[in-house]
């Protein structure tokens, strides 16, 4: 009886052996008879070697050369495109955001075969994030137990990262990366033909390309064009350098969130020397730094909240007075498929920056594009490709509305209103996380782009505010505190779901309902298998 059973395995695996053979053989023959370019692994190797086309018009266009749009020229330049990059300033940015890519984006920069760019920027490793309050911390770790050493969150000046990223699209033969200043669309028949621009010798001039693809930034003059812009300012962050007597954090190579009235506080390294702090201001206006109320205010309301070995270099730094401000701004992705170009980066999507994901969805986003565009090897048919990058939009929803829901539900969260719901969903947060094992493993591996799942944000998100209840009610309910319990249920309802209705709930929980992501993934799914292969 086990020699049958045996023999029946033995038949069962050697035919199942032979199908996958067969499937594979088919897979790769379709792939060879309906692309006539070259595969991805002999474009990337030309195109190192220098071997792959430099001459003639470019094939893309890409309109600024901040994260996404260094990303997306070298890996479309990999795969044998001529690409030109136009950004209006190619010296080293100096921003106070941006400086912070998790563990989701540094794995996201690997399968773009970039991830030597955090190297030789002093860049720091991080492990997670500490959460403090009131004189108690909370340390939350990445969950990178199956991940090699290197795969971490990494912190650095982001004027550092971005050149790397520029001069790494820049070796390749086939990109071509200009100065110079967008200034509009060149249109025809509804159909986006290349861009006007004025160079840095100050020319007007126009360049052509099937595809334009705009990632020029927050502050982008060309959005309009490309989508329904519902842009909002959430609130200020005003930042600092600090330089610690010994250059560490009280836990080092974490992120520091200062849960502080009447909103947080964050400290991250950026170099092995110094510290970023990032004072968040919560609406659309804030204390004047030039007539100095920025100095009382940060010295007076927020010093006396943060940990004491953070307090003194903090006040010290104010009273120097190289402080600076950006804004915070909201951008949900709405876009307008347009012929012959489309949107990336935080021109098309925005979130509150708190949790650090915007380089996080950029950087996903550029994958899931390159691989998308990888089996056409003619982009000169604008409305088939039109049709074609349709998935697009849903197949990045799983990272991108994970992010931008957790950056909006978290900000709510510590950033409440006054009344005492709010106060006690802040509350029941911190607690929550401070259980340890799986809750804070869940949220933090949200948090961190390494599980970029929908439903299980929501499910923690609810399991926060049951867990708020349970505090108010057990073990003796009153009626005072049922009442306050109902009010912070309904306050976590009114945080989350303006924020997935905006996503979209079709999109975040149920994409496999819309047959534009149906055609998407499984070009998508060839693409990475064919990786795996090379």
């Amino acid at each position: 009886m086990e020699m049958d059973m045996m023999e029946e395995c033995i038949v069962g695996g050697l035919i199942a052996l032979v199908l996958g053979f067969m499937l594979l053989h088919r897979l790769v023959g379709k792939r060879e008879k309906n692309i006539v370019t070259k595969s991805p692994s002999d474009a990337q190797k030309s195109s190192e070697n220098g071997a792959c086309k430099k001459d003639g018009p470019p094939d893309v266009v890409i309109v600024g050369a901040g994260v996404a749009g260094s990303a997306l020229a070298y890996s479309l330049a990999k795969d044998g495109r001529i690409v030109q990059v136009i950004e209006r300033d190619l010296s080293q940015p100096d921003r106070i955001v941006g400086e912070l890519l998790q563990p989701g984006g540094y794995l996201k920069l690997v399968e773009l075969g970039m991830e030597e760019c955090v190297a030789g920027i002093d860049s720091q490793q991080v492990y997670g994030y500490t959460l403090y309050k009131e004189g108690k911390y909370a340390k939350l770790t990445y969950p990178l137990q199956q991940y090699n050493s290197d795969v971490t969150g990494r912190s650095f000046h982001h004027g550092r990262f971005i050149q790397r990223l520029r001069e790494k699209a820049a070796s390749l033969p086939n990109v071509r990366m200009e100065q110079g200043t967008v200034t509009s669309l060149i249109e025809e028949k509804g159909t986006v033909k290349g861009v006007k621009y004025k160079n840095k010798d100050g020319q007007n001039v126009k360049t052509f390309a099937p595809l334009t693809i705009v990632c020029d930034g927050c502050f982008s003059n060309l959005r309009k064009n490309l989508c329904i812009p519902q842009l909002n300012i959430l609130s200020h962050f005003v930042g600092m350098v600090l330089n610690l007597e010994n250059g560490k954090l009280p836990h080092p190579n974490h992120g520091h969130v200062i849960l502080a009235n009447p909103s947080p506080v964050l400290f991250y390294p950026v170099s092995s020397t110094e510290v970023r702090c990032l004072v968040d201001i919560p609406g659309s206006k804030m204390p004047s730094i030039s007539n100095g109320d920025m100095a009382k205010y940060l010295i007076s309301e927020m010093a006396p909240q943060l940990p004491h070995e953070l307090r003194d270099a903090f006040i010290d730094q104010v009273e120097k007075g190289d402080i600076r401000s950006m804004p915070n701004r909201s951008l949900p992705a709405s876009p307008l498929p347009t012929p012959g170009a489309l949107l990336l980066g935080d021109a098309f999507n925005m979130r509150h920056p708190l949790t650090g994901g915007g380089m996080t969805v950029a950087l996903s986003d550029v994958v899931v594009l390159r691989d998308l565009l990888r089996p056409m090897p003619d982009l000169a048919h604008a409305a088939s490709l039109t049709k074609h990058l349709e998935s697009f939009y849903t197949l990045r929803k799983p990272v991108a509305s994970t992010i931008n829901t957790l950056a909006g539900a978290l900000y709510q969260v510590f950033c409440p209103a006054p009344d005492p719901a709010s106060r006690e969903m802040r509350e029941a947060c911190f607690d929550y996380l401070s259980l340890g094992g799986m809750y804070s493993q869940g949220p933090i591996a949200l948090l961190s782009g390494l599980n970029p799942r929908p439903m299980s944000l929501v499910a923690h998100f609810f399991a926060v505010a049951v867990y708020g209840v349970g505090r108010l009610v057990l073990p003796f309910p009153s009626p005072k505190r049922l009442s306050l319990g109902l009010r912070l249920l309904m306050n976590a309802y009114g945080i989350i779901f303006p924020i997935v209705r905006s996503e979209g709930v079709r999109q975040m929980f149920f994409p496999i309902t819309i047959p534009a992501y149906n055609r998407g993934a499984s070009v998508v799914m060839k693409s990475a298998m064919f990786d795996m292969m090379a």
